[in-house]
């Protein structure tokens, strides 16, 4: 990636295990590599505490606070209102990631079903936007989204994995669409089809890290840094700069998690 495009990481787990000998150095390769914003991931209680206190230590740094639907079960009594303190704290930009999971189906479907309706239920009354996981549960998902309604601040369709036939439906309930490491992946033509489709106003980038590298990374830990390498995928796909696609999922990081209305630590 060439020197002076500005990117955005809008999905990281910078507080897992993976970073614990070298965060700081990871997030000063980021904002070398010129990403200006990382929003740091609850799934959680536990790590939507620790993504605060990132978000506290590292100016780039942002949080969301969230149930994740692998721990749908073992949400504990309680959980709506813990969400709610924790989403007050300045530098909490959204609710998530919550979602459905029937890929690995680590919680009950009807539990993760529950606390998915739950926590959206949530993200409504704070007008909140929400960070949304789905795995092998598209029409479930959309299903819910349409009975229960997202805030009027918007959403994303985290680490898209879907096709165009979903991507239209989330877009059109307002969602953003947000392209990670697969995209780069050699014959995902679905994605590419998405990515290069979809209005530049409603894309997202991000890396999930430490998952899922992108291409030529693929199976190595993730860093923020490596979204450039989507950065370049994606404007290849579409047949633009690497620096009007960063700047563009930049800007539009910022309006979803209404970043420009936060204090800068």
């Amino acid at each position: 990636m060439k020197k002076g495009v500005k990117l955005a990481d809008s999905h990281a787990h910078l507080d897992f295990n993976q970073f614990e000998r070298d965060r700081s150095e990871v997030i000063r390769r980021a904002e070398a590599a010129g990403v200006q914003l990382i929003i740091n991931i609850g799934f959680d209680l536990e790590s939507s505490r620790r993504s605060i206190e990132l978000a506290e230590k590292y100016a780039p740094v942002y949080a969301s606070v969230g149930i994740h639907p692998h721990d749908a079960k073992n949400a504990p009594g309680g959980y709506l209102e813990r969400l709610e303190e924790l989403s007050a704290h300045p530098k909490v930009v959204a609710l998530g990631e919550m979602g459905l999971d029937y890929y690995r189906n680590r919680s009950p479907r009807e539990i993760q079903q529950k606390v998915f309706r739950e926590q959206l239920e949530l993200a409504l009354r704070l007008d909140l936007p929400v960070i949304l996981h789905d795995r092998d549960a598209h029409d479930e998902l959309l299903q819910i989204l349409k009975e229960t309604g997202i805030p009027a601040a918007g959403g994303v369709m985290h680490c898209f994995s879907g096709d165009w036939t979903l991507a239209q439906p989330a877009m059109e309930l307002g969602l953003y669409i947000s392209m990670a490491g697969p995209v780069t992946y050699s014959g995902n033509a679905a994605l590419s089809e998405v990515a290069s489709r979809a209005p530049e106003e409603r894309l997202l980038m991000e890396t999930d890290a430490p998952f899922l590298a992108p291409h030529p990374r693929r199976g190595k830990r993730n860093e923020p840094a490596l979204v450039s390498l989507v950065a370049e995928k994606v404007a290849s796909l579409r047949g633009v700069t690497p620096e009007r696609m960063g700047m563009a999922c930049l800007e539009n990081t910022r309006r979803l998690f209404g970043i420009n209305q936060k204090p800068q630590y």
